[in-house]
């Protein structure tokens, strides 16, 4: 697909054609959307946290406890991509403003509902329209860098500050959710993601300048075509689901290892150190000015992801087990920022929010899918037993990558766009 990248800088493009995060951090207006995004997003990590620790001190159980959290996992994953399909069909201040609104009152009546000891089906109740209504600013930053750069080397970059972002999320929100909910109050973790879900998600819907334009042209049935009828989408939903299903079953499986070495305070350590490996993998892979197609970037990351992952299960020391979770950690950000970076290529831009939610829920659904099979193996068969969820999920994922892999290829385009506007002319839309 050629490139639409012009070779004068702009205010909006970078001067050089290398990455770099100081030449992202550089772009005009992208500070706007990016300190109350991430002051938005915070509160999506603190979510299944604050509500295990609200509703297990309130019920004595933690079975009671990650159900009504999975509950909330779900339903968000469920509807994740409607509000991201929503956003692109009338502008994401259009879905922020209520859906905010929608899941501050809803997390503010969960907490209620636990407080005063409402029966499990209440808190079922409570938590549906609460994972619903989760704000999805993670694909909608991702969108507005969309707008921002184009067709700029730099949206590789972009793809890492955002996986770098996310997982900074990830270490600080449940870290901040137990402080709370153990030094302040059982309903503090829940309450605060609350207040932050709606200061954070108004102030970002009101940068208006930077989300992305609604189009209203003769082109729009083309533009509002639903990301999920994109074959290399739905590829990516299932590769994103292995991704999850590590998260997930690390997580469990860290807890359990912990545990059953009677060091309980260790799971936070390495559970630090794959979030680590994640990380420092990401900062290193947005500042490469790569020339490798993405396809085969993900398929080597991808790769390495099943084979790090296969071997957790046969650790049986603190030492192994820290090492192996930091090269799994250290694969995740590759296949993460490499399966972003297609969606610019293989979706048109009037439906990226979307697909970027479909990810997101992907993520999410096969963390909550991993967290309950993860748990079952580790009560029912030997400890370490959760471990071949992660194997499972990216093994599995592997196999569907490599036998689809030519649907990853972005549609051709007929002619160069001067304007670096793409899918001005009609997409045949293939089945997987």
């Amino acid at each position: 697909m050629a490139s639409t990248v012009t070779t004068e800088p702009s205010k909006n493009s970078p001067a050089s054609s290398r990455p770099g995060y100081g030449q992202l951090l550089r772009t005009r207006g992208a500070w706007t959307f990016l300190l109350p995004g991430f002051a938005a997003r915070q509160p999506f990590a603190m979510l299944t946290l604050s509500i295990v620790l609200l509703v297990q001190h309130t019920t004595g159980s933690y079975g009671a406890a990650g159900a009504v959290a999975a509950a909330t996992g779900v339903s968000m994953a469920v509807f994740a991509p409607y509000s991201g399909r929503l956003a692109d069909r009338y502008g994401q201040r259009a879905v922020l403003v209520p859906g905010v609104l929608v899941h501050t009152l809803s997390g503010l009546t969960l907490t209620a509902l636990a407080l005063t000891d409402a029966p499990l089906w209440a808190l079922f109740a409570a938590a549906v329209p609460t994972g619903a209504s989760v704000p999805q600013i993670g694909p909608m930053v991702r969108a507005r860098w969309g707008v921002k750069l184009q067709d700029s080397p730099l949206m590789t970059t972009a793809a890492a500050f955002e996986s770098v972002t996310d997982e900074l999320t990830f270490v600080v929100g449940p870290l901040l959710a137990t402080a709370l909910c153990t030094a302040v109050d059982p309903a503090a973790g829940l309450v605060t993601e609350a207040a932050l879900t709606l200061i954070g998600g108004l102030l970002f819907a009101a940068q208006k300048n930077t989300q992305p334009r609604v189009t209203v042209s003769g082109h729009a049935r083309v533009e509002h075509v639903s990301a999920l009828r994109i074959p290399g989408v739905r590829i990516l939903i299932v590769t994103f689901l292995g991704i999850g299903a590590v998260f997930g079953g690390m997580q469990v499986s860290l807890a359990a290892f912990s545990e059953s070495i009677g060091e309980p305070g260790l799971n936070g350590v390495l559970y630090g150190v794959f979030a680590a490996g994640n990380m420092l993998s990401g900062l290193v892979c947005g500042a490469i000015a790569w020339k490798v197609a993405p396809q085969r970037r993900l398929l080597v990351a991808y790769g390495a992801l099943a084979l790090t992952a296969s071997g957790l299960w046969a650790a049986h020391s603190v030492l192994v087990l820290a090492g192996l979770g930091l090269l799994v950690g250290m694969c995740i950000a590759p296949a993460l920022i490499t399966g972003y970076t297609l969606v610019e290529g293989l979706v048109p831009a009037g439906a990226r929010t979307e697909a970027f939610t479909w990810l997101t829920g992907a993520v999410a659904l096969g963390q909550a899918a991993a967290v309950t099979v993860a748990g079952q193996l580790e009560d029912r068969f030997w400890g370490g037993a959760g471990f071949l969820v992660p194997m499972g999920g990216t093994v599995l994922a592997l196999g569907t990558l490599l036998a689809l892999r030519s649907r990853l290829a972005p549609p051709r385009a007929t002619k160069v766009v001067a304007r670096g506007a793409a899918y001005r002319e009609p997409v045949a839309i293939g089945e997987m």
